[in-house]
């Protein structure tokens, strides 16, 4: 693990205090997962690689942007991983309707020092309060057509969504094109060759 850590740290080029806070987060990552399952068990000895390099790569596609919005954030993939290595002026609003995850986000906020604000509430409930983003982001949460109708009143006014996907980023357009006309581009992800990120410049429903 340690020599992932070493390549995935001097490929994103951080600096020694960054990656100091990455490292408190993956140990509370590490701590957490035994009582709160937080990411799939057989990932977990591939964090570099497979949670915090696929993370760090967003910040490359929105090199300006300064407020983010990450939903479901689960074990902070992306949202908090993205506050503790931004850009100075980063603000994470980190979104999960569940409370124990949430506790999680507070603490590991708080031992990383990472700027976020933690948000224990349904997507639907509080995506009116978050006009203004420059990014929305969500990673492993559901199905892009989901995403676009959840996220729609921030993409049609100027927010630019990040969505990672697999494989299956082709397939998840095409369905979402039957209801939605998406301005969008498909960015091959560092992290899996296979694997897409969505990102959304323009969104708008088609006529029934």
């Amino acid at each position: 693990m340690s020599a992932d850590r070493d390549r995935v740290l001097a490929a994103a080029n951080v600096s020694r205090e960054t990656a100091q806070r990455l490292d408190l987060y993956v140990a509370q990552l590490a701590r957490w997962q035994t009582i709160k399952n937080l990411v799939g068990p057989a990932t977990l000895a591939e964090v570099w690689t497979r949670h915090v390099a696929d993370a760090l790569q967003l910040l490359d596609l929105m090199p300006e942007a300064r407020r983010w919005l990450d939903l479901g954030s689960g074990a902070g993939i992306p949202g908090l991983i993205l506050a503790i290595a931004g850009p100075p002026g980063i603000r994470v609003d980190l979104v999960e309707s569940n409370a124990r995850k949430c506790a999680f986000l507070t603490e590991a906020a708080r031992v990383t020092g990472a700027p976020v604000t933690v948000h224990n509430a349904r997507i639907e409930a509080v995506i009116g309060d978050h006009h203004g983003v420059d990014v929305v982001c969500a990673r492993a949460l559901a199905p892009l057509d989901q995403l676009l109708a959840w996220t729609e009143p921030l993409l049609k006014t100027g927010t630019t969504g990040l969505f990672p996907k697999g494989r299956e980023a082709v397939a998840e357009l095409t369905d979402a094109a039957e209801r939605w006309t998406v301005g969008h581009d498909l960015i091959p992800s560092r992290t899996e060759s296979a694997a897409r990120i969505v990102r959304v410049t323009a969104l708008a429903p088609k006529s029934p």
